[in-house]
């Protein structure tokens, strides 16, 4: 394939299209995980096809999310180290389409490079094929555009594109919300894709800080390095799980900006978030940012997740049977407040 497709011209001005080729070849296979009843065609044409099955919907709406890593990729490069982060890419866009509540049909990414490595980036399609194979979103396409002068050769951006769907009566709307409902939290694998551009400035990171890379008592036993850099929990199936048992009168996923930007975009106006900080289980990692650069307690809950990948807003009288299926589910939830009358969206005491 593609034998008679070679520039030399292209290739002295930094383009080599064969390494192209290449990554799409060793990348298949990763793609071929993630393959699921929708997929209509291989990977390599002009356009991914997905077949929508809409049996027993009555109104079927698509929801779309797109997202990228953020500056979690410049730890990836400098560990060399590439076969998570996509993970993270295709979980800041599930996470997000499932908190209207809606199940992620097919994913599709883009990568920019300095320089098209082949090995590398059939590496970052692995990482991209495992979050789908965890949302149950089929990988049916994406770009790799090589982009010499306009980043170093060794450097990459990974962005992605999900899209949903969900009956149009099961969309999520916390107009049904009221005082007295709890708050529950599914906890984060670690700093998940954001918060990122502070951390590399606590500990260092752009100048690769040694101690990046020594084993940290208080990480048990893991460096700064491996911690940060853990992939973003996907948490898909445990919630469509939760959707058709439970309930559920909001979600929030929580990224950039922490608790106080996040678990107010599913609460509505004359209610509020109620959130105990005590009975939120924070994971080492972030007492050790605190510490290390002197950060106060405000800025890190508006900042980072603490610990809370997502908060998801059930009736009392369900929370027990709520937490119980996200348990059997793999997510060890938690209660962590309640939702009040108030004029303030959340409230942290």
């Amino acid at each position: 394939m593609h034998n008679n497709s070679k520039s030399e011209s292209y290739a002295a001005a930094g383009v080599d299209i064969t390494a192209g080729y290449k990554a799409v070849e060793l990348m298949k296979k990763h793609i071929n995980r993630t393959k699921n009843e929708g997929c209509l065609d291989d990977v390599g044409g002009f356009g991914g096809c997905f077949g929508l099955n809409i049996a027993g919907m009555e109104e079927p709406v698509l929801v779309s999310g797109t997202d990228g890593v953020g500056t979690k990729l410049k730890l990836a490069i400098l560990m060399n180290k590439h076969d998570t982060i996509g993970i993270d890419c295709v979980a800041m866009c599930v996470n997000d389409v499932i908190c209207v509540g809606a199940k992620p049909l097919f994913f599709l990414d883009y990568i920019a490079c300095g320089k098209n490595y082949p090995e590398v980036i059939a590496e970052l399609v692995s990482g991209v094929a495992e979050g789908c194979v965890q949302s149950g979103a089929a990988l049916i396409g994406g770009e790799t555009a090589e982009h010499p002068g306009m980043m170093p050769l060794d450097e990459y951006d990974l962005a992605g594109f999900t899209v949903g769907v969900v009956d149009k009566k099961k969309i999520l709307d916390n107009k049904r919300m009221a005082a007295g409902d709890v708050v529950i939290a599914l906890p984060s694998s670690g700093i998940h894709s954001n918060g990122f551009s502070l951390c590399r400035k606590v500990f260092d990171i752009d100048n690769n800080n040694p101690n990046l890379y020594v084993p940290c008592d208080d990480l048990g036993g893991k460096t700064i390095a491996e911690t940060l850099l853990e992939p973003t929990k996907i948490y898909v199936k445990p919630v469509l799980a939760l959707l058709e048992q439970v309930d559920v009168k909001g979600i929030s996923h929580i990224t950039g900006g922490g608790f106080y930007e996040n678990i107010p975009r599913s609460i509505p106006d004359g209610l509020g978030a109620k959130i105990n900080k005590s009975d939120v289980k924070v994971l080492p990692i972030f007492d050790l940012i605190a510490k290390q650069g002197n950060i106060p307690e405000r800025d890190m809950y508006n900042t980072f997740n603490m610990g809370v990948g997502m908060s998801i807003v059930v009736p009392a009288s369900e929370s027990e049977k709520a937490i119980s299926i996200l348990k059997d589910n793999g997510i060890d939830a938690y209660l962590i407040g309640e939702i009040i009358e108030s004029e303030e969206k959340i409230i942290l005491e």
